[in-house]
């Protein structure tokens, strides 16, 4: 259990308590009763354009678990076009893939990359390259749920988050959309007072009970349908203001498309992988225990520190002795390494489909 206030922590702290929640409770006191939704979180995905703090993958039960014939690894989408479009016999790849609308070679490339995966059956005949499935690429992902994640929503916080949210339920590229804030115990949690769209759920979490409420309930946003990508916003000033918002759409295929490569990434990733982007091999990095929660900790700050301030850059950091990640002390490649095994095997344990 951390010593620190909760209040002081980071709203990357906040984050990771986000995604426990989720991970043990979702979805949240719904309107229409769902109680049982097998579901991935991860942290920190999205587009080029956009990048959400937390994502939830509701998943078909059956489908993930045949897409675990694909291994862990994600399919990033020029995977995804072979492996989807191959067939159940041996054929010419030309003739068996649609043209990808750039040159053969890079299919070539994926297909040799499936090879290597064991993913994808492949033989070379008459000098041509001929694949076959190994397995039907399953329909896996049923609901994509978006939640941004701000501690102290105050009035500040609300405008800088508007534009992001607006941009969310334009685009529609999520099924839904959520703010997720800590719970202040008012009458009137001031969220829900704040300048946050109306399709935008709200959820409190609360830092003692680790439990969280729903405060107001998300609309359903249409991710089948085309979606509008704001690329400007117009200026306001004046009567007319002074310049036009500019706009473009988002065809189905491409939110569907993108919404797969998002479900793929999450799949590999979880919102664990943290320690990626952090010093685990440090000897001051410690994970301590919230409840069934581990959260990274700086035993040099005295603080749950953030991946930015956890780096080689950081003037605490302190390589781990040689001795420690040798002759199997105490865990075979030192505690940096066991550290990631430990948030590893978590994660594989918690992912939907899993055999582990």
């Amino acid at each position: 259990m951390s010593d620190a206030d909760p209040d002081a922590d980071p709203e990357f702290v906040f984050e990771l308590r986000t995604c426990r929640w989720a991970e043990r409770e979702w979805p949240p006191d719904s309107a229409d009763g769902k109680t049982d939704c097998p579901a991935i979180v991860a942290r920190q995905l999205g587009t080029g354009r956009r990048r959400w703090d937390t994502i939830v993958v509701e998943v078909n039960p059956e489908g993930v678990r045949r897409r675990a014939n694909f291994g862990r690894e994600r399919l990033d989408s020029d995977l995804l076009d072979v492996v989807r479009d191959a067939p159940a016999d041996w054929e010419w790849y030309r003739e068996a893939l649609p043209h990808p609308g750039y040159p053969w070679r890079y299919v070539r490339e994926s297909i040799h990359r499936a090879d290597d995966r064991g993913i994808l059956d492949v033989r070379k005949r008459n000098n041509r390259i001929q694949i076959r499935r190994k397995w039907a690429y399953p329909d896996w992902v049923e609901r994509i749920v978006a939640i941004e994640n701000k501690p102290d929503l105050d009035a500040s916080a609300a405008r800088n988050l508007r534009p992001q949210l607006e941009y969310d339920v334009a685009l529609s590229l999520a099924d839904e959309v959520w703010v997720a804030t800590r719970a202040t115990d008012e009458e009137v949690e001031p969220a829900l007072l704040e300048s946050v769209p109306v399709e935008a759920g709200i959820l409190t979490l609360d830092s003692d009970s680790r439990s969280a409420t729903v405060e107001w309930f998300p609309r359903d946003l249409d991710a089948d349908a085309p979606g509008t990508r704001v690329l400007e916003r117009g200026e306001s000033d004046g009567e007319y203001g002074s310049s036009a918002a500019r706009f473009e759409y988002a065809d189905p295929e491409w939110k569907a498309d993108k919404r797969l490569e998002i479900a793929e990434r999450a799949y590999e990733k979880g919102w664990r992988s943290f320690a990626e982007t952090m010093r685990p091999d440090c000897r001051h990095f410690q994970m301590r225990r919230e409840d069934r929660t581990l959260l990274p900790y700086c035993a040099a700050k005295n603080c749950h520190q953030t991946s930015s301030e956890c780096s080689g850059s950081c003037p605490e950091f302190s390589p781990e002795p040689p001795q420690w990640r040798t002759k199997g002390w105490p865990i075979e490649g030192g505690p940096g390494k066991g550290i990631r095994t430990l948030l590893e095997n978590r994660c594989e344990r918690n992912r939907p489909g899993s055999d582990s």
